[in-house]
């Protein structure tokens, strides 16, 4: 197989983020099945590749670039035109298009649907982020009422929900860094996630969602939003509840139930299984070979399936209105 270079502006404090984590993940999984390292591009970093440096060898052929970073795809893709390279896509909503040339890796269904309609000539796969190990039910005494993520919270739950129901339950708000986050969801009753507003601002969506995920793995009733990548495993009124859901006194009502009542979303383990690491190492050796025979055909054979450009569905447009008219005058 070639090798894999996973491209990242840097992977210091500056670039900290879900993305960059994920995307970390991703690399050590690689690393059970070929060669990967990380390549930096914005910043040089001790022991780490650097992009530029990299392409003046251009001695490439063996190796596939793999993007990631939404906001650096579209340049990247035009630098590494002349080379084998392949998007690995958490959040969709970017505004660019990538040539049939490169391979597309979604992180969630919701993006793979995204990238299905906007690149139709594309390979596309799909490769969920990794759920670890350390996230399951303890089956703890739980002190916490409510945990809540302050990051990418809308102002709604931190303004107006989370200082209502501190009038009458135990909240935590995680606003930093905690070490044992399998801890904390061990320790908590209900766990709050409402990330639509955040994402709406930024214009892209939520690529996966993992928090939610991780809080369900370990026996929290989740109360979130389903934007994006959580639709592809939350489902309300199944294992978990839509959070803002038409006032904020609903709201307080089915958080009350839920503190309050012996009956709960039991979410088996089974349902994880999708997300751990096993199920995604033998995704991604599947995927891994499959873009390798390609790369081997794109050195013999350009791309001939004719692109659904702006032009082309006018075209398609008019010939379909053509048809319909023929056929109208026909019956009569």
């Amino acid at each position: 197989m070639r090798k894999l270079y996973f491209l990242l502006p840097g992977t210091t404090n500056k670039f900290s983020c879900g993305g960059l984590w994920a995307e970390l993940k991703t690399l050590q999984l690689a690393q059970q099945i070929c060669q990967a390292e990380v390549v930096t591009y914005r910043q040089r970093e001790d022991e780490k590749l650097f992009l530029d440096d990299l392409i003046a060898k251009k001695q490439l052929d063996d190796v596939i670039f793999v993007m990631s970073w939404g906001f650096d795809v579209a340049k990247l893709g035009n630098k590494l035109k002349s080379y084998h390279v392949i998007y690995h896509s958490h959040s969709a909503g970017y505004g660019f298009k990538l040539p049939p040339s490169i391979p597309i890796i979604t992180v969630s269904r919701s993006s793979l649907g995204y990238w299905g309609q906007l690149a139709p000539h594309s390979l596309i796969y799909y490769l969920p982020n990794q759920i670890s190990d350390e996230f399951v039910n303890l089956n703890r005494e739980r002190d916490l009422d409510i945990l809540v993520q302050a990051r990418k919270s809308s102002e709604y739950l931190l303004n107006e929900l989370v200082p209502t129901l501190k009038q009458k339950y135990k909240v935590f708000v995680v606003d930093s860094y905690v070490e044992d986050l399998t801890g904390l969801f061990n320790r908590s009753k209900v766990y709050l996630y409402d990330s639509a507003e955040y994402w709406a601002q930024r214009k892209v969506t939520e690529g996966f969602g993992l928090q939610p995920m991780e809080a369900l793995a370990c026996g929290c009733q989740v109360f979130s939003s389903v934007n994006g990548g959580l639709s592809d495993y939350l489902d309300p009124g199944f294992n978990c509840y839509k959070i803002a859901g038409y006032s904020q006194e609903y709201d307080v009502k089915r958080i009350s139930q839920v503190i309050n009542s012996q009956v709960k979303f039991a979410v088996d383990e089974d349902f994880f299984q999708e997300y751990r690491k096993d199920n995604i190492v033998r995704r991604l050796k599947l995927i891994l070979e499959e873009l390798n025979d390609f790369f081997d055909h794109q050195q013999q054979y350009p791309s001939n399936i004719k692109a659904l450009t702006s032009l082309r569905r006018g075209k398609l447009f008019i010939k379909r209105i053509s048809s319909k008219l023929q056929k109208n005058a026909a019956k009569n």
